[in-house]
């Protein structure tokens, strides 16, 4: 120590041609990843950088120290070159740690020194959380250009044996560059050693609690439409869904950057809440056709033929009793038939019935009862003293027939508004069925595309 020191200064390049540049050569080993900020587009590592350069003025002969060839001491006792992170993001600017320096007799020293360093790096995550980012380490010396130092790279890849494997990250490679770069504040060369960590995220995380949720999530949005119309709830699945995919939307938006490249996860949010909120709007409008009144104006001919006909068949929508092969057989029906029989002929058949039912010696009491019937062609006036039974007399019956024609058209608008509302009825849920299968095809065509991002 007292030899060599005797005479030396660390503040100087140590050269002897100050003509020359000295090299140093430049081994980085990557032991840990720490953190992998995306928000703030910073990754954070522990590395264990080793430089070697030759000293001029630290030389001996080691015959004569009894055949020593290194020793060890601090660091701060020689002169070390200023290479630093160019693109370091630590607030701190913390270098790396003091330690000790390997000195050989031949004037090589080896400077092995532990570093945690926080560097920017350009995120993407147009692809996440499929994605992949290449993040920087760019060394170089801050004030000695390329005629003073020249620095190499010792491999052509960042030294990865002694790697501990990060939950979230798998590194792929980690290549090395040297580049000679000249800025414009000077004209003398800048080289510099770039080594570019390959990175690409392990998926499984985000695929269990933020992909698979959504996916499952998506597929309710279609079961709103064979949800009864009845229930009332039809439109508060949709909310409801639409309420929660807004909830891991946030999450994403939370920890991604803001910047313009859209996740492919957002983008699947993005479209599910669109469809969701598509099959929220069209089961409004179906259900405002469900519940047409007696008033509703009848179905189109084209919507009898397209909806009622076709598309029923197709999507297996059918009324009770209809999916029965056999003729549709109701008993209200025949008594509707026999109603309407007896009211379309009551004014025609039932007088002349009655008259040949009531024989010529009844006759009404009183002479105001009296009457002119129509028998054959001509007109016949018949007095008899007897009274006539009331069962057999038309006219006795004519306000009862008035009020059963009364009755029975009564009840044919009835029949006719419960088919119009039925039919309507019929049209919202074959709607339903035709809507359900659109939308899960879609979700279906969706979830397929994302997960073939990840294969």
């Amino acid at each position: 120590m007292n030899d060599l020191f005797a005479n030396y200064t660390n503040a100087l390049r140590p050269v002897e041609d100050m003509d020359k540049a000295m090299n140093v050569t430049l081994q980085v080993t990557l032991s840990q990843i720490i953190d992998m900020d995306e928000r703030n587009q910073i990754l954070m590592a522990y590395l264990w950088i080793r430089q070697v350069w030759f000293d001029a003025y630290l030389r001996w002969n080691k015959d004569d120290y009894d055949g020593l060839d290194t020793i060890r001491i601090p660091s701060s006792y020689v002169w070390r070159p200023d290479i630093v992170l160019y693109n370091n993001a630590d607030d701190q600017f913390t270098g790396s740690m003091e330690t000790n320096v390997v000195i050989r007799y031949d004037g090589k020293i080896m400077w092995d020194s532990p570093a945690i360093t926080k560097s920017s790096c350009k995120v993407d995550v147009s692809f996440f959380p499929f994605d992949r980012q290449q993040c920087r380490l760019t060394f170089g010396s801050w004030t000695y250009n390329g005629n003073q130092i020249d620095i190499l790279n010792h491999l052509d890849t960042g030294d990865l044996t002694d790697f501990v494997e990060n939950v979230e990250w798998e590194v792929l490679g980690m290549p090395a560059k040297k580049n000679v770069i000249t800025y414009g504040c000077c004209s003398e060369p800048y080289p510099d050693v770039t080594y570019t960590l390959i990175l690409k995220r392990r998926a499984s995380f985000y695929i269990f609690n933020l992909l698979l949720p959504c996916v499952m999530i998506s597929f309710l949005a279609p079961l709103g439409f064979y949800l009864p119309a009845d229930s009332g709830e039809k439109v508060s699945l949709g909310v409801t869904v639409l309420l929660a995919l807004t909830v891991f939307q946030l999450l994403v938006a939370e920890s991604m950057p803001p910047s313009e490249n859209v996740p492919l996860i957002g983008k699947y949010y993005i479209a599910t809440m669109t469809m969701i909120t598509a099959s929220t709007a069209l089961t409004i409008f179906i259900m405002n056709i469900h519940h047409c009144g007696p008033e509703a104006k009848p179905v189109p001919m084209w919507a009898k033929k397209f909806i009622l006909q076709y598309m029923s068949k197709i999507f297996f929508v059918y009324e009770v009793g209809e999916s029965c092969k056999r003729p549709q057989t109701e008993p209200d029906m025949e008594k509707t038939s026999k109603v309407h029989e007896v009211n379309g002929k009551a004014k025609q058949e039932v007088p002349v019935d009655v008259v040949k039912n009531c024989p010529e010696r009844f006759v009404p009491k009183d002479k105001d009862m009296m009457e002119e019937q129509e028998v054959g062609k001509g007109f016949e006036h018949v007095q008899v003293s007897e009274k006539c039974p009331v069962t057999h007399c038309l006219c006795h019956n004519e306000s009862l027939l008035k009020n059963i024609e009364y009755m029975a058209n009564c009840f044919r608008e009835q029949r006719a508004a419960q088919k119009r509302t039925g039919e309507w009825k019929k049209v919202a849920k074959v709607m339903d069925r035709f809507f359900m299968w659109v939308f899960f095809i879609m979700v279906f065509l969706m979830s397929l595309l994302i997960m073939g991002k990840a294969i």
